[in-house]
């Protein structure tokens, strides 16, 4: 008899460990499709970033492949988002001239950007004797000629959005804001120092996640 006794016990536990297992699912599938719905509703929006201006340093070719810049580069950020929050938690600021990067990559702190709110960073980038293509070095120097050179400032990243305590998976962040700026003509920009000149740009920046 006991034998059997214990027999019947074990398959009453067994169904009940089925039961909650089951439940501990069905609990979590809720709780997913509850973020899903929120999330849709709030359907977040990519941050938006304009470059406000570029202070230009240093731009000089020591010898035909070589290039040496250094700029000081003001660019804001906006959350447009009502109810969603933006972690920044990785963002690389480096100037690029026709796809090749000229500039090392400069960090901007870990931040946290609120409904709406505008953030401004103003970060320095720069490259030293930066070995420059043969055929972008031909091209910059009919540029420098023509004086105006079309820069890219990109920055690359990883973005967090939080909605009321949750918060998201990291995305990449993609931003890419051209600069044109005429080196040849100072009256172009204002003069804030020997050899330095601020552009006043308001560029919108595309952005992509």
């Amino acid at each position: 008899m006991s034998a059997k006794d214990c027999g019947n016990h074990g398959h009453k536990s067994r169904k009940l460990f089925r039961r909650l297992f089951a439940g501990i699912l069905i609990f979590l599938f809720i709780v997913l499709v509850t973020i899903l719905i929120i999330w849709a509703i709030l359907r977040p929006s990519k941050p938006k970033f304009i470059l406000q201006d570029v202070t230009v340093f240093a731009f000089n070719a020591s010898n035909p492949n070589y290039l040496t810049s250094n700029f000081q580069v003001t660019f804001s950020s906006r959350n447009p988002n009502d109810n969603v929050g933006i972690y920044y938690d990785k963002l690389d600021i480096y100037a690029t001239y026709r796809n090749q990067q000229i500039t090392l990559r400069s960090s901007i702190p870990n931040t946290y950007q609120g409904h709406k709110e505008v953030n401004v960073w103003s970060p320095n980038v720069y490259g030293t004797d930066v070995p420059v293509a043969p055929y972008n070095a031909v091209g910059l120097s009919e540029d420098q000629n023509a004086g105006a050179v079309l820069l890219m400032i990109k920055m690359d990243g990883r973005v967090r959005f939080k909605v009321g305590t949750f918060v998201s998976g990291k995305y990449h962040l993609y931003v890419r804001c051209p600069a044109y700026i005429q080196f040849g003509s100072r009256t172009a920009g204002i003069i804030v120092g020997e050899n330095s000149v601020k552009y006043s740009l308001i560029i919108k920046c595309s952005v992509s996640i």
